[in-house]
């Protein structure tokens, strides 16, 4: 399965566009989520139950002085009955149903990066849609299928202050160790399952 591209139309256009990404969706669950899946990651099990719902966007955007390429968000936002019924018919209007979770992708990016650069964003996004934890472990509902929440970043610390201070904090020290390890997805297996030319993994 090759890897998935916004409409090519959208990069150009100057109206504000946001369109569902089915293939992407599709790919990404052959790709990381599914039994078997190519890269099969088991930390995204989880999300073989979710309804996932993804957006190709040309809108720019931003935060906290970085541009920002990819979002994860629940599928129906907190917010005052209009707003979230608003949203909730756009949902049902694009996909049938409103998911559990929305994840939206910057199309000139996603146009630009290399296969690795795309399949580690995908990820990372996947890795926002998370099961709430409990004392015992991950929570599931009445009818077994698993409790969704979003899922925040594992390490929330500055580079410089690693760098001056050392890397104290336990998730902090779990970073460095997998980064001090060899990947675990090769560029072939990237390049595999991308469908582009090996060439361009970094």
């Amino acid at each position: 399965m090759e890897r998935p591209l916004p409409p090519v139309d959208m990069i150009e256009d100057t109206s504000i566009r946001f369109e569902p990404a089915f293939g992407l969706i599709e790919w990404a669950r052959a790709s990381f989520i599914d039994e078997g899946a190519d890269l099969l990651n088991e930390d995204h099990a989880h999300l073989r139950f979710a309804s996932i719902g993804a957006l190709w966007t040309n809108v720019p955007n931003g935060r906290h002085g970085r541009r920002v390429v990819g979002q994860c968000e629940m599928g129906l936002p907190p917010a005052g009955k209009w707003s979230r019924s608003r949203v909730e018919m756009q949902l049902q209007q694009w996909f049938g149903e409103v998911p559990h979770f929305l994840l939206t992708f910057d199309a000139q990016y996603a146009t630009k990066c290399s296969d690795a650069e795309f399949c580690a964003l995908v990820e990372h996004e996947l890795y926002h849609a998370g099961q709430e934890q409990g004392p015992y472990g991950p929570k599931f509902r009445k009818d077994g299928s698993p409790a969704f929440a979003m899922r925040g970043h594992d390490v929330e610390e500055f580079v410089g202050v690693v760098r001056r201070y050392g890397a104290d904090a336990a998730n902090v020290r779990a970073l460095v160790e997998a980064a001090n390890k060899p990947p675990e997805v090769s560029r072939a297996s990237i390049g595999h399952v991308c469908g582009t030319c090996q060439l361009r993994v970094a």
